[in-house]
């Protein structure tokens, strides 16, 4: 018999309207401290969207997708949607699945990189919701982090390389890639992955697996959005912002963002990206053009499958480049920083 009787898409969640925008917020934050001014600022970043944030639309499309996928191949398992910081949430949907006789559920994270608040902050609050629910409870497990499999890589290159024809034509051989990432505090960092350092490697070698993908003598470089908290508190450089600024002052003419830390059009990419990074880039003269994440391409839709077959091993491990599939299990103090208080706009 397969060990999994369900599959949990598992995710971070955001506002359905304006007046879902603070409580929302207030959620992602209880317990960190955060100004209420701050959180009045990100707020305002809702306002620019109608106070609804993509990424619970993106979830219900990538869910009919897999539904659709596994139906079509014979996977015969229901799949579920939960939030960890808004509806549906992680307690009810536990609910749900131990009421539906669901004893072992397998999840997949909508986040492709070890870090404390992309994997173990998921797990932990499995664990929480669990222990909410009580008896019966189902045991969920994690897929493997995928930021180095086929299914990710191949619609990213694909992404970059229908961007970079958005360009001007006297452009598109030149124009770097600026790849970017949410940024996390330098203690996640430090330890993220079982011997530390995994998220900005795991980025790395995403970067240099797409780049080559898309082929031809391109620069390229890594910043980060999103950052928040404490400005005492180091996190992750350069923002994109100061990336866009440098790659001018080199002499570029345009650029191509390429949102390599997201799998989807959340507010990161939709704020961050498509209106700050955007207007300032047209105010440094630069042509922009950002790619798509993958989203609900069918390669993408396809991995989650694959993975999940490899999980019951029923299939084999894919991966390209260096560094080989990631581990299926954490270890018990895998990315477990001190973590500063902060808000990220909500994945």
């Amino acid at each position: 018999m397969r060990p999994y009787d369900a599959v949990l898409l598992l995710s971070f969640g955001g506002p359905e309207g304006p007046d879902d925008v603070m409580p929302f917020l207030e959620n992602v934050t209880a317990g960190r401290g955060v100004p209420r001014e701050r959180l009045l600022d990100v707020a305002a970043h809702y306002d620019h969207v109608g106070g609804v944030s993509p990424i619970n639309d993106q979830n219900r499309a990538l869910l009919t997708a897999l539904r659709s996928d596994f139906e079509r191949n014979g996977l015969e398992l229901p799949v579920y949607w939960a939030n960890r910081h808004w509806t549906p949430t992680l307690p009810e949907v536990i609910s749900q699945l131990r009421d539906d006789g669901v004893t072992s559920a397998i999840a997949f994270l909508t986040s492709a990189y070890a870090s404390y608040s992309s994997c173990r902050q998921y797990l932990d609050a499995i664990e929480r919701a669990r222990a909410e629910v009580g008896d019966g409870a189902p045991t969920v497990d994690r897929l493997r982090q995928y930021f180095n499999h086929p299914g990710f890589i191949e619609p990213m290159i694909d992404g970059v390389k229908a961007a970079i024809q958005e360009l001007p034509a006297e452009h598109r051989d030149s124009a770097p890639l600026a790849f970017v990432a949410h940024s996390i505090p330098a203690v996640m960092e430090a330890t993220s992955g079982p011997e530390g350092g995994a998220y900005t490697a795991q980025l790395a070698e995403a970067i240099r697996l797409v780049t080559a993908g898309v082929g031809g003598a391109r620069s390229t470089t890594l910043s980060f959005c999103s950052r928040s908290g404490s400005p005492s508190v180091p996190w992750l450089e350069p923002d994109i912002g100061d990336r866009l600024s440098e790659l001018a002052s080199d002499g570029a003419r345009a650029v191509v963002v390429v949102p390599i830390g997201f799998v989807s059009d959340h507010m990161e990419v939709v704020y961050d990206l498509d209106i700050e990074a955007a207007q300032h880039a047209a105010g440094l003269g630069l042509a922009f053009v950002r790619s798509p994440t993958v989203g609900t391409a069918p390669p993408f839709v396809a991995m989650v499958r694959e993975l999940i077959l490899e999980r019951m091993g029923e299939g084999a491990p894919h991966s390209v480049g260096r560094l080989g599939p990631a581990h299926d299990v954490c270890p018990a103090d895998c990315c477990r920083p001190r973590v500063e208080a902060g808000v990220s706009h909500g994945r």
